[in-house]
């Protein structure tokens, strides 16, 4: 088969899922474990570093599938709290390639309407990266349509006892009552609180469990789990995770299924 053959019969197969997508099941706010980077670049003899290179296609590709159906937000776990304990020369790396695709693809956020966010203690990045979170941020603050989140320098725990923390600083100053605190109060003090609930939460590479990502707001999300590293996990793969989704009867602990 010629690679111009190739193109058409993949072309043909993005085009028969999407047509499965039901537009009115979609979920709101999807939030992606990019796992298996490295084991990607292992199987390939290569390098870590280029599994996390590789990933990078796999992020541009998911992003633009996301926004082209109508997704709300999209969350990326790009870097864990827990990330700092790597090599110290991979996690030089991984900065240079956050700053270089927030250079690359900041024309492309904006010829989509795609708007950029963070949540994490993002204070902590280099300088480098932290300026051009900042400058993107602000280069895409005007767009509206999908939010691309990228948590980064996150953990859920953390962001949870943040949380609290601004929670005791706003009863002790008298901005609310300790017995109005609710639920729906405490979400407010989330870094997620500008984003819709989260309704679905892939991770790649088959590992069963979520690694300190958005802790309360998984309460009720769909999990899907998929043996895909994150390098081979592109466009068909997000639409057949969706359509997954889409099979699912969402209760929310009641005996009949909910709408969103």
């Amino acid at each position: 088969m010629s690679r111009h053959e190739q193109h058409s019969s993949e072309e043909q197969i993005l085009a028969q899922l999407r047509e499965q997508l039901n537009p009115n099941k979609l979920p709101r706010h999807v939030a992606i474990i990019m796992d298996g980077n490295g084991r990607w670049a292992q199987q390939q003899g290569k390098p870590r570093i280029e599994g996390h290179r590789v990933g990078v296609e796999s992020v541009r590709a998911v992003v633009e599938a996301a926004a082209d159906i109508g997704i709300q937000a999209l969350t990326l776990y790009a870097f864990s709290s827990e990330n700092w304990k790597r090599p110290a020369l991979e996690v030089q790396a991984l900065m240079a390639i956050l700053v270089e695709y927030l250079k690359r693809e900041v024309k492309t956020m904006n010829a989509n309407n795609i708007r950029l966010s963070t949540i994490g203690r993002t204070g902590e990045l280099p300088e480098r990266a932290r300026k051009a979170l900042e400058k993107t941020i602000e280069a895409t603050s005007r767009n509206t349509g999908m939010t691309l989140n990228l948590a980064l320098n996150y953990g859920g725990q953390n962001e949870i006892l943040d949380a609290v923390k601004k929670i005791v600083y706003d009863v002790r100053d008298k901005q609310f009552n300790i017995e109005d605190l609710s639920a729906d109060v405490f979400v407010r003090y989330l870094s997620t609180a500008h984003l819709p609930e989260l309704d679905f939460m892939i991770r790649t590479s088959g590992e069963m469990r979520i690694s300190n990502f958005l802790l309360w707001q998984l309460a009720y999300a769909e999990l899907y789990v998929t043996p895909i590293l994150w390098p081979d996990f592109r466009k068909p793969q997000f639409y057949q995770a969706i359509l997954d989704y889409q099979q699912r009867l969402r209760r929310f602990g009641d005996v009949r299924e909910q709408t969103q």
